[in-house]
Order: structure tokens, then C-alpha cells, then sequence
């Protein structure tokens, strides 16, 4: 369970802890805050279909979406289907991958997860968390961002700029990923469970960065309880930013239409 009470806020709280209700409230003031910041949040990698998203999403670790979403289209055009990347020669794979990073590592979970849905799910990929995480290489942060993404089950999604902002903002003291997701889920209704995790990783990736946050020109500092860990001079702050905030659009090369405001051209194009 949750704790009763999390750290004192570093204004308007006179030095007294920070009561569970008033925590609760102040997450989801800040959600909505979020989502009026970020109305077209949505998973930065580019996919057509779930195993797409599937194989992208174990991709995308230790490197940036951007690098996977520049990789991803020789990819699927080599291995359209699970039949397929599931014979795929690995030497070959590799080669294909190796931008992202641990490209043996990867190539190997890319053919066993392959060879799992061919020979346990009829091709498919399975739209059940039990399911999901059976396969090679997808735990419950690879599985939560398919099912939320391709199946429209709602799901938290605990990467590092989850979990770095979450406890910036005291809601939580967890540092395992799991612990992180079951409290979270306390705060928040399910229904926004999918909506909050985009919503927090673009915060993370554009303003809240792991070593210079952008304090200054975050536009939920007044609810920060972390405020000025980071640069808080507006001018310095705004120097900080990235991707469309910073006047570069974001990640996503193949943005769908149903986004809204999402950014229509590469990074550096």
C-alpha cells in the first residue's frame, strides 16, 4: 500500500508533511495540467500494426526512438511477419539493428519472441499481460506499451522517465519498476492509466531531464515539490529544452493523423 504521507512540498506546506489526500490531489491536478500541455501525447514509435509495435518497443531500449524509428522501416520490409523474422539468419538481423544498440542481445529476443507467436499464438500477438510477458525480452513495461498502444487495455508504463519524474513529484519512494506501477495505480483511475504514461515520458523527455531539468520554464512548477533541482532562470531554462518544445519537432517520423499537433517533420529534418 501507498504511504500515508510523502515528503513535505517545498512551498505552502509550512514545513508540515504532505498528506496522502492532498498528494492524490495534486498528482491529478497535475495530469490534467499535462494533458492541456501535451494534447496530443502518444507513443513516439513508429507502427502499423502490434507486432510492430511489439518488436519497436523492445528495440527502443538504451536507445532513442528516434534511432529506432530510423531503423524500423528496413526492418519490417525485410520481416514483415513473426514467420518471417522468426527465420530470420541472425548475422542479417543484427545488421539491420545494429543502430540500436546491443544488437546481438536484441536480434536474439527478436527471433525468440518471433518464434513465440508463430509457434504458441498462431502469429498473433497476444492482446493479455499474462501472454505478453512470457515472450523473449518483454516484461511488463514492453507488454503495458503494446496493450495500451495496439489493444486499447490500459496499462502504466514505468520506464526511466516514469519513474524519474513520479518520485520527483513524491509520488512515490519506489524504485522498482513494479512497486512504482502498483502505486501509481492507486492515485489514478484506470481509465487514464495509458493517457498519464504518455503524458509523464514527454514531460521527462522535453522539460524534466535526468541531470539539467528545465525548472524555469516547466509549466507545472507551481506543483513541483522538486522546483529548482534544475536551472531556474526562465532564459537558461528555455535553452534546456527539447523536441518541439525547443523548437524541434519530436521524435516520430510517420506520425498517424489521429494526433492532433503532433509534429509533422523529423527531428532534423
Amino acid at each position: 500500500m501507498p504511504p500515508t504521507t510523502v515528503p513535505a512540498r517545498t512551498s505552502g506546506s509550512g514545513g508540515k508533511p504532505e498528506s496522502r489526500l492532498s498528494m492524490v490531489r495534486r498528482a491529478r491536478r497535475i495530469n490534467r495540467e499535462l494533458a492541456e500541455v501535451y494534447p496530443y501525447a502518444h507513443p513516439e514509435l513508429d507502427f502499423r500494426d502490434p507486432f510492430e509495435l511489439l518488436v519497436a518497443t523492445v528495440l527502443s531500449a538504451q536507445t532513442t526512438d528516434l534511432r529506432v524509428n530510423q531503423t524500423t522501416p528496413a526492418l519490417f520490409a525485410a520481416y514483415p511477419t513473426p514467420e518471417d523474422m522468426a527465420a530470420a539468419v541472425p548475422e542479417e538481423l543484427e545488421q539491420i539493428i545494429r543502430p540500436t544498440g546491443f544488437f546481438r542481445a536484441k536480434a536474439k529476443s527478436l527471433i525468440g519472441l518471433s518464434t513465440a507467436l508463430r509457434d504458441n499464438f498462431g502469429g498473433e500477438v497476444p492482446g493479455r499481460l499474462v501472454d505478453l510477458v512470457t515472450l523473449p525480452g518483454v516484461g511488463r513495461k514492453t507488454a503495458n506499451v503494446v496493450l495500451g498502444n495496439a489493444f486499447g487495455v490500459p496499462g502504466i508504463t514505468v520506464d526511466t522517465h516514469f519513474g524519474r519524474l513520479v518520485r520527483r513529484w513524491k509520488w512515490t519512494e519506489q524504485e522498482d519498476p513494479e512497486k512504482v506501477e502498483a502505486e501509481i495505480a492507486e492515485i489514478f483511475p484506470k481509465s487514464e492509466w495509458t493517457m498519464l504514461s504518455h503524458r509523464v515520458v514527454f514531460h521527462g523527455r522535453r522539460i524534466c531531464h535526468s541531470r539539467k531539468p528545465a525548472c524555469g520554464a516547466c509549466p507545472i512548477a507551481h506543483l513541483c515539490p522538486s522546483y529548482g533541482e534544475g536551472e531556474t532562470d526562465p532564459e537558461k531554462a528555455k535553452k534546456l529544452l527539447k523536441y518541439e518544445m525547443g523548437g524541434q519537432p519530436g521524435q516520430r517520423l510517420s506520425p498517424p493523423p489521429d494526433y492532433p499537433g503532433a509534429p509533422a517533420q523529423p527531428l532534423g529534418a
